[in-house]
């Protein structure tokens, strides 16, 4: 009798992945084996693997995988100031390339021939599997069933009761949820109508700004190199640090994201995210980097922000030009170590105070008090270099072309229009 060839799953215990585990068996005649992962959301991974069991997996793998995913993932997109056009955190994004290397650690362990996730043909979560899959192995045939299988959710419940595949489906939530320890993604129900307000019963982690205190709190963060170790004075882990703020900032209101984002499948979707650590660590790490970067390294880190999060967004965490916006990233942080006091009130999270040794402010150069050391002359010898580019051309060009051609249009052609309209009726009148 031939061996079944061997599939591995990525499993949440879910109605999709338990409905997916007897799907593959029955379509491609394969073995499953589950694989479920921890990134810092404390489930119960005992009974979601012996669910996996249950359902007919031949193994069912779990992992804790938070210590790697803060080390490896949310630190280097933290220092590279890594926000999705300038707002999303990349929580579910930063998880996706992890999931995939750990499934292609274990197909290989376990000789398996391919490799599946639960991701429908619309989301951007099948590009960042698929992509980062077979970027690092390409021998790989990735299974993806709710993109294969066109099953409504009640088909699928339907499915499962045909099959004995025994899941609580009771409560039904209005929202498709994704979550790990750097934040919560939101969506479908209500909140696919960009014009209605998000309702409160979306959120988890974080209070109504309306509803928070009235007295502000105060956090002060350490830095060493861009990297977030120690909270109040006290030297913190990692994940025990992103638990203790999301908790903090979270019962002020701070860190809910009502996003029109531009998905990589050419979509437009709306998206509610809870990151009260994530909005809250960003904010600190750009006011520590203001008061330790040289302004050319300030513009120039901001398109490599930009780079950066649409790397991670698009699922490219593998390829070469990551790796090269990477190096960029950890030379730029070398100086990024200090402390920042934050101010937690009523969904904002703003500076109250920032210090660092290697801090390029001087009070000496800045104040207008006694103390003063700025050399007020030199400005003159600075001023007559700095403007020589803009004195010239204009000298030469004022010989060479009419006054009117120089003179610059400071209205728009329609503004002109209608004050010469204006004009000609009040002389009428």
């Amino acid at each position: 009798m031939t061996e079944k060839q061997k599939v591995v799953l990525a499993y949440s215990g879910g109605l999709d992945t338990c409905v997916a585990v007897r799907w593959i068996q029955q379509t491609y005649d394969m073995d499953v084996v589950t694989l479920t992962i921890d990134m810092g959301t404390h489930e119960d991974l005992e009974t979601i693997r012996r669910r996996a069991l249950q359902v007919g997996a031949i193994k069912a793998l779990v992992v804790d995988a938070t210590d790697v995913f803060v080390d490896y993932f949310i630190w280097p997109a933290l220092r590279a100031g890594a926000l999705y056009e300038g707002a999303y955190p990349l929580a579910t994004a930063l998880g996706r390339p992890l999931v995939a290397k750990l499934l292609v650690d274990t197909a290989r362990r376990h000789g398996a021939a391919a490799v599946a996730h639960g991701c429908t043909g619309k989301g951007n979560d099948q590009v960042r599997f698929d992509v980062g899959i077979k970027t690092l192995a390409p021998e790989l045939r990735i299974i993806a069933p709710a993109r294969e299988w066109d099953m409504t959710r009640d088909e699928e419940i339907e499915y499962a009761a045909r099959n004995n595949i025994e899941i609580d489906v009771t409560r039904k939530s209005p929202y498709s949820t994704d979550e790990n320890l750097w934040g919560r993604s939101i969506e479908c129900g209500a909140l696919e109508d960009p014009w209605t307000e998000p309702p409160e019963d979306a959120y988890a982690w974080t209070v109504s700004p309306g509803q928070a205190p009235d007295e502000p709190e105060y956090v002060e963060i350490e830095f060493e190199r861009g990297i977030p170790t120690a909270l109040d004075g006290k030297e913190m882990k990692g994940p025990e640090l992103i638990q203790e703020l999301n908790r903090r900032a979270g019962r002020h209101g701070v860190g809910r994201i009502d996003h029109i984002e531009n998905r990589v499948v050419g979509i437009k979707s709306r998206e509610i995210y809870e990151a009260p650590a994530a909005v809250l660590l960003h904010a600190a790490h750009r006011e520590l980097e203001s008061i330790t970067l040289t302004r050319p390294a300030m513009r120039f880190k901001e398109s490599v922000s930009t780079a950066y999060a649409d790397v991670v967004y698009d699922g490219l965490w593998f390829s070469r030009f990551h790796q090269d916006l990477a190096a960029y990233v950890l030379s730029s942080q070398q100086v990024v170590s200090g402390a920042v006091r934050m101010k937690l009130l009523k969904g904002r999270a703003t500076r109250a105070g920032v210090s660092s040794p290697l801090g390029l402010y001087s009070k000496a150069l800045a104040t207008y008090d006694e103390g003063d050391q700025f050399d007020h002359q030199a400005s003159l010898g600075f001023i007559a270099l700095h403007g020589l580019p803009a004195r010239t051309q204009a000298r030469v060009l004022k010989g060479a072309l009419s006054e009117q051609t120089l003179r610059p249009k400071l209205n728009p052609p329609e503004l002109q229009a209608t004050e010469g309209a204006q004009t000609r009726m009040k002389d009428e009148g």
